[in-house]
This record gives C-alpha cells, sequence and structure tokens, in this order.
C-alpha cells in the first residue's frame, strides 16, 4: 500500500482542516499552562527576593524541553488514539469480510468525500459552507480536558481529539475500514497524524490570530492537495469496478496502449493453462499477460517478502478476491477463458495488471 498519498494529506489538508478545533484547544491550554507557570515563577521571585536570594533563569536547552514538552505530549496522546482507531476499523473490515462490490463503493465514497472536503477548502460556491462538527456533548469533554492544568493535560487532549472527527480524517477512517487489516488500518491512521504534526507544533507557539492568517494563506494550496488525493482514492475504487472512467482506461481511450501483452507468461500443458505472476511491493508483474482462449486457466501468484495491498488481490469481474501470503506461491482457478481483457488489482485498487485473452 502506498502512503504517501496518506502523509501528504495530513501535512497540507488534515492539520488545517482540523486547526479551527483542536489547534484552538491546544494553543489555549498552553497558553494557560504557561500564564500558571509565570505566576508560580514571579512568587517564587517575589518571595526570594524578600529572602534576599536569587534564582538563575533556566538554561537555554531547558527552555526548549519545556516549550516543546506540551506539544510533545498532545501529539503523543494524538498519535496513539488514531492508530488504535486506525486498527480496529481496520479489524472490523477484515472481520467482515467486504466484498468486493463493499470495497468498491467504500473507495469511491471515501474519494468523493475526500474531493467535496477540497471544494470546501477552495471556498467553491455550493461547497463552501460544508462543515463537519463533533457532537456538542462532545465538545464540551474535550474543553473540560483543555482547562486542566495537569503534567499530562496535553497527553489526554491528544487522546481525546478521536472524537472530533475533522472530514478529512473521515475520509481517512474510510481507507482503514477498507483496508481490512488491522496492521494497515493502524499504518493509514499513525502516517495521516505524522503528517498533521508539523502545524501543530507550529500552533502550539502560535496565537490564534496567526494561525488564522497561516490557514488562510495556505487555503488554496491545500485545497488542491486535497482534491488530488480525492480523486486518488476516487481512481483506486473506479480500477476496483473496472470503470470507463478509470484513469488507466481513459489514457487508453485516448490513445495510449497499454503494456505490451507477454505470451512468455503463459504456459499450456496437458489441457491446462498456467499463467505466472510476480506480486511485488508496489506493483504485479508482467503487467499485461497473453494468454489463450477457451482453456482452463489457473493463475499462479509468486511473492517473496511482499507487504501492502498487493497481497490483497481483486479480480472484479470474477468476483475473486485472495490474500496472498508474504512469501510463497499462490494457485487461483480463472475457469475458461473468453476472448476480450482480463484486469485485477490490489484491494485498493492502487495497483493493477492484465490479461489479454486472445
Amino acid at each position: 500500500m502506498n502512503l504517501f498519498p496518506v502523509l501528504v494529506t495530513g501535512l497540507f489538508a488534515g492539520g488545517v482542516s482540523c486547526a479551527a478545533v483542536q489547534g484552538g484547544l491546544l494553543t489555549g491550554l498552553i497558553t494557560r499552562q504557561r500564564a500558571a507557570a509565570a505566576a508560580g515563577v514571579g512568587a517564587a521571585s517575589a518571595s526570594n527576593s524578600a529572602a534576599g536570594t536569587t534564582t538563575g533563569q533556566p538554561r537555554w536547552g531547558q527552555r526548549v524541553v519545556d516549550d516543546l514538552a506540551p506539544v510533545g505530549g498532545f501529539l503523543a496522546g494524538k498519535l496513539l488514539s488514531h492508530t488504535v482507531l486506525g486498527a480496529v476499523l481496520g479489524a472490523v473490515g477484515g472481520a467482515v469480510q467486504l466484498s468486493t462490490g463493499a470495497r468498491t463503493w467504500l473507495q469511491i465514497g471515501a474519494g468523493l468525500l475526500i474531493i467535496v472536503f477540497g471544494l470546501a477548502q477552495l471556498g467553491v460556491p455550493g461547497f463552501r459552507g460544508i462543515v463537519v462538527e463533533p457532537p456538542a456533548s462532545w465538545m464540551r469533554v474535550l474543553r473540560k480536558r483543555a482547562r486542566s492544568q495537569a503534567a499530562l493535560a496535553p497527553a489526554v487532549l491528544g487522546v481525546s481529539t478521536v472524537l472530533i472527527p475533522c472530514g478529512v480524517t473521515l475520509s481517512v477512517e474510510a481507507l482503514a475500514l477498507a483496508s481490512g487489516s488491522p496492521w494497515w488500518g493502524a499504518a493509514i491512521m499513525a502516517v495521516f497524524v505524522l503528517g498533521t504534526s508539523p502545524l501543530f507544533a507550529i500552533l502550539g507557539y502560535a496565537a490564534r490570530v496567526a494561525a488564522t492568517v497561516w490557514r488562510g494563506r495556505l487555503a488554496l494550496a491545500t485545497g488542491v492537495v486535497v482534491l488530488a488525493m480525492g480523486f486518488y482514492t476516487l481512481n483506486g475504487g473506479l480500477e476496483l469496478a473496472g470503470s470507463p472512467l478509470a484513469a488507466s482506461r481513459i489514457t487508453e481511450s485516448i490513445g495510449f496502449e497499454p503494456p505490451a501483452a507477454d505470451a512468455s507468461a503463459a504456459v499450456v500443458a496437458d489441457g491446462v493453462q498456467t499463467l505466472t505472476i510476480t506480486a511485488k511491493t508496489g506493483s504485479y508483474g508482467p503487467k499485461n499477460i497473453e494468454a489463450v482462449a477457451g482453456i482452463p486457466t489457473t493463475l499462479v501468484v509468486k511473492t517473496n517478502r511482499t507487504q501492502g495491498c498487493v497481497r490483497s488481490m481483486v479480480v472484479p469481474s470474477l468476483g475473486i478476491t485472495a490474500t496472498l501470503p508474504t512469501s510463497g506461491e499462490t494457485r487461483i482457478d480463472l475457469g475458461t477463458l473468453q476472448p476480450g481483457r482480463l484486469d485485477y488489482t490490489c484491494g485498493m485498487g492502487m495497483y493493477s495488471g492484465m490479461i489479454t485473452i486472445l
């Protein structure tokens, strides 16, 4: 599975989309804690002055640690809660054994959702008013956490942000569910949160007004990134559906030829045709296999330390879904093939291949 688009979405879109609520809570908490600390220091200084003693200023390194500690605690708590949520969503997606159709529509729905939030981010008429907000009761709980002066308050606040379903976060959660794996579900959410971390780190030092200015300047760039991620995710669903609107089909329709068919990957013996492909992390090969029609056919998929969504292989038109081992061989009965084209893809429509049947 390619997690880079998820990271980019978190970096440019996730932080911005959640900054209005979560960023405000974080900066409010840090402001109150620093005010309380300053008051404590002032009282201690007055007491020392009365006693005729002096206290030195903390060293530069210690000041940096003191400044970063609240932000670090907040991000650690946020990472923990969202990683656990991703694992749960992935486990649920795997336990219910999503059909190819359900996985396809979930992927398409996630892509459309991201596109809608991208258009809202760009201020496109008809979309600019779309805002996803949590129930008021959840916000009251979070504000209580934000008022706490305890040492672990930022971490507790970070954990609590899982209750705030920011728009882009919802679509990433849908991807975690569609992954069908607790490990990949956790990885998707963890990478997304890591992507949001730089902006939240900045917000930890910035005033609310400055954060609003930055968000306005980033609106165009983040909107474009969100749209790109949305179309990328949507295309995965269209590839799963075998839609003529999928990028691979569109490029062919405008004149781009598919990869040349490789006849060496097909062997016919004793009236049975065997097609052999290799599933590597991030690709299938050969991209196009030439096969003979009218013969019972078995597809042999070889893996060697393979990771990612290529291990979840789908043949949409035949309704076949196979989970490949990390290393080994998997035999898939394709039946008797008819002339035409047979597409296969990974479980999220990101990586694909085809069989040309003559």
